[in-house]
Parts: C-alpha cells; structure tokens; sequence
C-alpha cells in the first residue's frame, strides 16, 4: 500500500472488566480483514511484564504483517507515572503503524491493572488523540435491563466530557431471556446497541488450565486433550452411583485418589456409548490410584486426562473455581464461537459502513476465504466426510457447523466417531454419522454400483463389498442426491477419492476430461492454476478442456479469467513439440469458446507481469493480466503451485475437481483443519452452481 492517507480505526473500550472485549474485537477484525488489504490491531496500554494474550490473539488474525511489539503503546507504570507523556508516546507509536494499514482495531485497557474510576476516561483520551470513534462495551451478566441502561448513560457521558465520539454499544453476556429488554432499555441512549448473549463456552477454563491453577500432574491420558474446555465442574462426595447420575457432557470430576470406586465409576461413563463424555478427572490428596485399578483404567484405553494433584478436597475445589478461561490464539472453538456470536447479533457490515471504511482495489487470501465463507452459508449444501476417523475431519465438522457453512454427513461406526469428537471438544450435534458397513443404504448402493459397472464383469456380491469403502459409499450418496458434494483425502489418496467418482459420477456431457485448479491466494489477488493435481501430459485437446473447464471454475468464485496457456516461449519467440501443443490447445479454446479471453503459448513473466508483457507481447488483453494460468504438464504445474504456495507465502486451495457432473474435491494428506474448511466451503459453492 503506498496511500499516506490516515487508516480507519475503530477503538473498543469498556467501563470494567469482563465485558468480553476480545470477542468484540475479534468479530469486527474478522470483518475487516475480509474488507481491506491490512487491517492492524493496537494495544494503547498494556502489562509490559507479560505477553498481552488478546493482542496475541488478534495478531495471529490480522492481516497486516506487524509484529508483537510494533502493536503495543506504554506499559501501566508508564501511564501512572505520565499521562500526558504516555499519551504522546502512544500516538507516536500509534501513527507509526498506522501508517502501514488500512483498518485499526484499537483496543483499550484490561482493567487489569489497579482499576481506577478514571481509567474509561484516559481510554476516552487515547481515542480522541487517535481520531479513532469508540466501540463501548459493557458487561450485561448480573445486571437487570435498567441497570445495563443505567452504566451505558453513565459511560457515554463520560465519553463524551472527553469529546469522544461513541459508534456504538455493545451489551455483552447478557443472559439469553433479557436482550429483548436490555435492548429496549438502552434504545433511547443515542448509539446504536448490540446485544450479547451470555456464552459459557467463552469463559470455560480448559483441562490445562485446570491444571495449573491445582499445580498437578498429567498420570493419564492424552496430552493434546487437555485444550478441551470444561463445561462444568463435580466434587465427588457421594457414591459412585450419585456421582455418574449427575456426570454433564465435558465435566471435570474432582475425587481422592484412594475413591477407587468413584474412578472406576467415572472411568467407565465416559468410555461408555449413551453417557457424556468428561473434560478431565483430578485425583486429590496426593494419593496415587492403587495399581489394580490404575491398571484396570489403562486396559480401558481410554484418553481422558487424569490429573493428580497435592491438594486437599477444598483446596482443589478453590482452586478449580478460580480458574477463568480467555479466548487466546490456540482456541479454536472459542473463536469460532466468539466470530459466530459476532456475526449473529452484530450488523458489522452496518458498523464499518458508518465509520467509513475503504473500499478496497485488492483481494486479499483473508478476504477471498470470507467471500467463500459468506456464499456456502447463503444457500446450505450438504457434504459428506468420509473420514470420520481422522482428527482433522472432526475439527473441521465443528467449526463448519459452528459458523453454519454446510449441512455435514460424516461416515463412520456412529458411536466412535460421536465419542472421538467429544473428547476433542468438537460439537457433532447437528451433523449425520452413517456407517458404511451397516447402514440400510448398503444394499440399495450395491445394487446400483453392480448395474453401472456391469459390463466391466463387477457382480452383485463384488459391489457388496466395494461400497463399503468410504470412498465409493460416500460417493453413491453423491449420486442418489442424499448429499451435494464430497470432500475427501485428508486420510487417502488422491486415486482413492477420485476413482469412484470417474466410474459413478462421470463427467459432464461437454467435457471429456476431468482435471483441477489449484486457488492461489497471493498477498494482493487470486489467482487459478490449472492442472497441477490430475493429468500428467495432456495433449492439445485435453489441454483445451483443462483450460475451459479452469475458466468456468474461476469465474464461479469470482475471477474474471483471462487465460494464459503457458509455455517457455512466448508468441512465435520459439518452437518445439511442447511450444506446438500449446499452440494448438490456444486455437482449440478459441474455436470452442470465443467470447473467452486467451493467450498463449505464453511465458509465466509475461502473463501477470504488465512490463513483461509490454515487451514480450504488447497489445495482449490478456498479457499482464493473466487470472487463469494453464500448465502444459503435471511436472510443471505440481511443482509451480508448490514453489510459489512455498517461496510467496501464498495459501494454495484445492485442489478443486473440474469436470464431473457433481462436485468431488480431493484433499491433501498433509492438509490442515482450515484447508478443509475451505475445500468443503468451495464444494458448497460448486453444488449450488449446479
């Protein structure tokens, strides 16, 4: 960005702690990195001693490239000390950074400092000083409608002694019955208010965090689920059976470690089908678990952490109440809960409209994955997940259902799937689990499978056992309309995913080859790769298809394509079989589709860069501004799209199938959580193509 102009900012400030900040915060930097190039995060003040954990959070979803300490004003002590100094040293470093962003979210003090009365009034200050108009937010829990109404006047009248502009109110973790009333009661204050209600999951302390606050051990169990949140907490005094009738989904259990029967009990609930699944159970007393029953527990295979601690039984209770949990950058579910709150209970769009938020003339991988975010949900698609049995696929199921990207079909045996998810803190309510061994679908599929494949010799009692593969199962739910699409890969080759949608799919009746695009989201634009993942040396006529087909599919997602089919020459600079080939494939797309801008063969340079192109090819429509790039093999394609996803940082979408009559997308094997989210966002959109 090369604009000297002042960057929007929006400065969120609050008269107390605990008013969920960071979820404000959070919800309108999501918006904005999905609406400018860079939008930053400032912290005006903050605990110098330690890491600011909301600034880490908001950083790791900023898109604007600033480090840690490029985002932090002056510490509390400095501000005690100086204010007027501090103040200017805030607005210096305050403008620095400014200066290289698009967008700022500021975001006052913690209160966690010596809270004074006149702490909302230094914020008020900063915001002046800043030009930046306030986003207040107040704690709605524990207070009646009149009395939230009551702290708002009192708030924007202190805001405004300072000359603060106030955007907007945000009344946060109120209780679900009284927004209505909260909103009513506030309606006539002047700002625009916005109702939160009250989420239990946000201020869940996870296992670790359980952990610390009783200074014990992990005896037990798998570490990685002690980010799970704990939803409620059981002081084991009773009977074994009193305490399992009174086990809620993701508790903590706290009993003595000499209660065998009470371990024993929880043990076998949680590991059991039909009862909720626990967060953690901490043995206190510093009484290690006799050896029969810890190795009873151990024969159980269960994962559930097991925590030990010195504690007496009060000490340890004190000890677990305390703990609060913070919505920080490793919460998954936090933050999509947190975004998803937001974006249900605020019009942001409302919000950054009124404060003038710039247009933008780039397209950001935040924004673009937004835009996909926002389409999938605008008409829900179902997909199915045939690997249920991998971590990743589960993660990506919660947070799809979370933010209400697709209806979900997860294949796999119910109660394993359901139990796994549970333990990972993944919410698997709203989706279907099918077992493709067992489901009543089986002889229906089989059935058909043996009729399409019948003149290939597959008989009846082959197809039997064919469609219990994940793959074809969850490709015949394609076929028979029960789902829209499939996403698959994470745990199985791209032959495995793809195969059964060449022998039941198919292609569409105007293509005759099924290739991929790969979505490159580079820092500033988006561009299509075609084919880096399907055909290894396609001829001219293949070469042809790939390109139409890579046309139609960018535009589908918003590319206005201008192709350019690649080579290593540009024009009629060289020649060679390869030059001919695409030479060839260019006068097959202008033939077949005319209206379709294309260029080739053309050199990568001279087809995205405009003085290249001014040398090399001038004149073009397409030379320099290239959105489509076709490779003329595999070899070159598959090694482009990962040099560049590599050396640019670019983040790499697909590959996406082009081709078949419905939508099948592949995944990497070494694909992470958010690449299936997209995969699974972009077969949405592919489904509601059509």
């Amino acid at each position: 960005m090369t604009s000297t102009r002042a960057a929007t900012a929006i400065y969120i400030a609050s008269p107390e702690g605990d008013t969920g900040k960071s979820t404000v915060a959070l919800g309108i930097l999501h918006r904005l990195t999905a609406t400018v190039p860079k939008a930053g995060v400032f912290r005006p003040i903050t605990r110098r001693e330690d890491r600011d954990y909301i600034l880490e959070l908001l950083l790791a979803h900023s898109n604007a490239g600033l480090s840690y300490d490029e985002c932090v004003g002056v510490s509390y002590q400095r501000l005690h000390e100086d204010p007027d100094g501090a103040i200017a040293d805030i607005v210096d470093r305050y403008h620095a950074m400014a200066a290289r962003c698009d967008a700022v979210v500021i975001v006052g003090s913690d209160y966690t400092d010596v809270a004074t009365p006149t702490e909302l009034s230094v914020n008020a200050r900063i915001a002046v000083n800043l030009g930046a108009p306030v986003v207040l937010s107040v704690r709605a829990r524990d207070r009646s409608p009149q009395e939230v109404a009551q702290v708002v006047e009192l708030c924007l009248a202190e805001l405004a002694l300072q000359h603060a502009h106030t955007a907007a109110v945000v009344a946060n973790r109120c209780e679900p019955g009284q927004m209505q009333a909260v909103a009513q009661a506030c309606k006539a204050l002047g700002p625009h208010v916005y109702v939160l209600p009250e989420e239990p999951l946000l201020v869940a302390p996870t296992a670790a965090d359980l952990r610390t606050a009783v200074g014990g051990v992990l005896i037990h169990g798998d570490e990685s689920l002690l980010g799970r949140e704990v939803m409620d907490v059981l002081v084991a005094g009773m009977t074994a059976e009193h305490v399992v009738e009174r086990l809620t989904e993701g508790v903590a259990v706290i009993t003595p470690g000499d209660r065998s029967d009470v371990v024993l009990a929880v043990a076998s609930a949680h590991a059991a089908e039909g009862f909720p699944s626990l967060s953690a159970v901490i043995l206190n007393g510093g009484l290690a678990l006799h050896r029969s029953i810890a190795e009873l527990v151990t024969g159980l295979g269960l994962r559930l952490p097991i925590i030990a601690t010195d504690l007496g039984t009060f000490e340890t209770a004190s000890a677990v109440a305390g703990a609060r949990g913070r919505v920080t950058a490793t919460s998954q579910r936090k933050i999509d809960t947190a975004i998803d709150i937001m974006e249900r209970h605020v019009d942001i769009a409302d919000l950054l409209e009124r404060l003038s938020i710039p247009i933008p003339t780039v397209t950001t991988p935040q924004m673009f994955t937004y835009q996909l975010m926002e389409r999938a949900q605008a008409n829900l698609k179902r997909i199915v997940l045939p690997e249920g049995e991998d971590d990743r696929i589960l993660r990506a199921a919660g947070r799809l259902l979370r933010r209400g990207v697709a209806e979900l079909t997860i294949l796999g045996e119910e109660s394993q799937v359901r139990s796994r998810a549970a333990e990972l803190g993944v919410d698997l309510s709203d989706a279907t689990v099918l077992n493709p061994r067992t489901s009543d679908l089986c002889d229906q599929f089989a059935a058909q499978y043996a009729e399409l494949r019948k003149k290939k010799g597959v008989t009846l009692e082959q197809a039997r056992e064919i469609i219990h593969d994940v793959s074809y199962f969850g490709t015949m739910l394609v076929h028979n309309d029960i789902v829209d699409g499939m996403v698959s890969g994470a745990a199985h080759t791209t032959a495995h995913t793809v195969r059964p949608a060449f022998e039941i799919i198919k292609t569409r009746p105007e293509v005759s080859t099924v290739s991929s695009i790969f979505l490159m989201c580079l820092s500033d634009r988006v561009l299509a790769y075609g084919d880096c993942a399907i055909v290894p040396d396609p001829t001219a006529e293949e070469l042809a298809d790939i390109a139409i087909s890579s046309a139609r599919t960018a535009a589908q997602f918003g590319i206005d394509p201008r192709v350019a089919m690649l080579s290593y020459s540009t024009g009629d600079s060289g020649s060679g079989a390869g030059v001919e080939k695409v030479r060839a494939a260019t006068e097959l797309v202008r033939r077949r589709a005319p209206d379709l801008l294309v260029e080739g063969p053309i050199q990568y340079d001279a087809a995205v860069d405009p003085t290249v192109a001014a040398a090399k090819m001038p004149g073009s429509e397409v030379a320099g501004r290239a959105t489509v790039l076709i490779f003329p093999d595999l070899n070159t394609g598959n090694n482009t799209y990962k040099a560049v996803q590599r050396s640019a940082g670019a983040i790499a979408i697909g590959p996406v199938l082009q081709g078949l009559n419905k939508p099948v997308n592949d995944l990497s094997r070494g694909a992470l959580v958010e690449d299936i989210v997209n995969t699974v966002a972009i077969t949405a959109i592919q489904a509601q193509e059509g």
